[in-house]
């Protein structure tokens, strides 16, 4: 099963390409962000969950980032593609474009990171490449068949927000070479590597976030509606992007790669010694890794 998590504009337009029921998913990690959406899209099972809430009322550090991953990882997700909005921080990468990032900058200090921070239980996952390699190839194939501008890889730095950069914190992610800053994709790629699913991530730049000047004849007014037309269009060839891909995969066999087993070697605990207790509180997470049912 694809899940598909939309972001700030995609979060919205899906709701018109995914016809479902709608099933309220309980995790031990509290509500998700909205009931997700099981149905089909292109021929392929999907569950789709908005990110932001079904009216955009979730600022980012407010998303349920892991009840979110373990609602799809309970009902049987195995991949995701996830969409999000950001600001260029290269010339080259224009407002309206896809980016597939491959790597990603966590600047987060709010958020709930992982599934394994409390005692209990110790795991380690590996995050070198912290979007799926074999999912990012299936959004780049898939890409050659629309008509868009994609580029292939690029950093994500992901900031705390809710406020935008400063001047000088925008040159300093330029200068770490960051290509990409949003608000959202972090720790949702991490929570998804040690659920085991595979996460590719379709950026939506609409903006040179400040480092570059903007057109002194325009206020603030018209900005924000240029911004916002520039949402629009990506949104549009992102929405052709995810037909195209679901198409390719409901032909073909979905991919499969190390995200499916990302806790295979990463669980440093024997499973003697983790108990009842801690494989509840992980449920679906664990289970593969438990010696005993939950």
């Amino acid at each position: 099963m694809i899940g598909l998590i939309g972001g700030t504009g995609l979060g919205q337009a899906l709701f018109a390409e995914v016809s479902g029921e709608a099933e309220v998913v309980e995790t031990p990690f509290g509500k998700p962000s909205a009931a997700i959406i099981r149905g089909a899209c292109q021929g392929m099972e999907v569950a789709f969950l908005p990110r932001h809430g079904p009216e955009h009322t979730l600022p980012p550090s407010a998303v349920p980032y892991r009840a979110n991953i373990y609602a799809l990882k309970k009902i049987g997700v195995t991949h995701i593609l996830a969409s999000g909005a950001t600001g260029s921080l290269r010339e080259e990468i224009r407002p309206r474009d896809l980016v597939i990032p491959d790597q990603v900058i966590d600047r987060t200090t709010q958020r709930v990171s992982t599934f394994f921070g409390e005692p209990g239980v110790a795991a380690h996952i590996e995050f070198a490449e912290p979007f799926c390699p074999t999912l990012r190839q299936v959004l780049l194939e898939a890409g050659g068949k629309i008509d868009a501008n994609l580029h292939d890889g690029g950093t994500y730095v992901c900031m705390e927000g809710p406020a935008f950069s400063s001047v000088a914190e925008s040159r300093m992610h330029r200068a770490w070479g960051g290509d990409l800053i949003g608000m959202t994709c972090m720790p949702e790629a991490k929570l998804a590597r040690e659920a085991e699913i595979c996460y590719g991530l379709i950026c939506l730049p609409t903006d040179y976030d400040c480092w570059r000047p903007h057109d002194p004849s325009m206020d603030k007014r018209a900005l924000l509606k240029e911004i916002l037309g520039h949402v629009q269009h990506a949104t549009a060839n992102s929405i052709k992007l995810l037909q195209a891909v679901l198409q390719g995969m409901a032909n073909g066999k979905l991919p499969s790669c190390d995200c499916r087993n990302a806790l295979s070697l990463a669980v440093w605990t024997k499973p003697d010694n983790i108990d009842l207790e801690v494989r509840r509180r992980l449920g679906v997470i664990l289970e593969r890794y438990s010696n005993s049912t939950i």
